[in-house]
């Protein structure tokens, strides 16, 4: 058969190469940040003043990457044979561009550990949860991106594909955790009798999203060994797409039907720069059915 311009995985694909220029390109030209350390106390003032810049200074290579990503998804598309070499050296690109982007939130993650008088607070919303994901996923990105070329073998680039994702998982659990601890703790165990729509939300985060991240540890072991990326279990793969697009998509669902404003929803919706997941079932779903032999076929 021929090659097929429109297949469920490309629109899937697509789709969420769109997301992830959206809501970075909006990240990026939203300017409301500047100034917000105006009449705060030292050391506040620059603390604030300092990791709010460099962080956007490093969003910008995320905007990049994002811009790259689509274009590249759209030339892979529209083109019946797409230079395979090409194809790689845009993905490193993409690879590379977005490591930068977390090593910005190292400033935050020291900012978040060293002694201060927000203590416990600040230590578990934003001095793990950055210092952990500003070392661990650019590292696996950076190897990933030297591993993963067409005239190799495809192995190193298999796991450490599957590190970058457990690294990913990790970093969402300890961010969004974070601020659910500081919810509870502001507002106390009341919160839920008051709002119980967001029992599911608190479970899901501190325990659903744990159990992806051990999850996809317990499939990179049994995925170690795998010698082409044809051989990995794809179905595996796109049940843990949906599974973390739906954990966003319902925390966004549930805060525009039922509404309540907390700390929680403040950071979900507010400062969540990886929102954009919540398109990740459109390419879930179809990973979870893809059949290999109709698939090649169809490309």
């Amino acid at each position: 058969m021929g090659h097929k311009f429109v297949t469920p995985i490309k629109v899937g694909l697509l789709t969420v190469t769109i997301a992830y220029f959206l809501f970075t390109l909006h990240a990026t030209f939203t300017l409301s940040w500047i100034g917000e350390w105006e009449g705060l106390p030292e050391p506040l003032y620059t603390w604030i003043f300092l990791t709010d810049t460099v962080a956007y200074i490093f969003l910008i290579f995320r905007f990049l990457a994002s811009t790259i990503a689509l274009a590249t998804v759209i030339l892979y598309i529209a083109k019946k044979d797409f230079p395979k070499t090409k194809l790689y050296r845009l993905i490193q690109l993409i690879l590379i561009f977005e490591g930068i982007y977390w090593i910005g939130l190292l400033l935050s993650g020291i900012w978040g550990i060293i002694p201060t008088d927000s203590g416990f607070s600040l230590l578990i919303s934003t001095g793990i949860p950055c210092t952990f994901s500003s070392i661990a996923i650019p590292t696996a990105l950076f190897m990933l991106t030297v591993k993963l070329k067409p005239d190799k073998p495809q192995k190193q680039a298999i796991r450490w594909g599957l590190l970058a994702g457990i690294f990913y998982v990790f970093a969402f659990w300890l961010s969004n955790s974070g601020m659910w601890m500081i919810t509870v703790l502001d507002k106390g165990w009341s919160l839920f009798s008051q709002y119980p729509e967001l029992i599911p939300s608190f479970a899901a985060t501190l325990f659903g999203l744990l159990g992806l991240a051990m999850f996809l540890i317990y499939f990179a072991k049994t995925s170690w060994q795998i010698e082409r990326i044809q051989d990995l279990k794809v179905g595996t793969v796109g049940a843990v797409l949906v599974a973390l697009g739906l954990y966003y998509l319902w925390n966004y669902m549930t805060w525009i039907f039922f509404g309540g404003w907390t700390e929680w929803y403040a950071w979900f919706l507010g400062h969540n720069l990886d929102l954009w997941l919540l398109a990740l079932p459109i390419l879930g779903l179809p990973v979870l059915f893809y059949k290999q032999k109709s698939e090649e076929n169809s490309n």
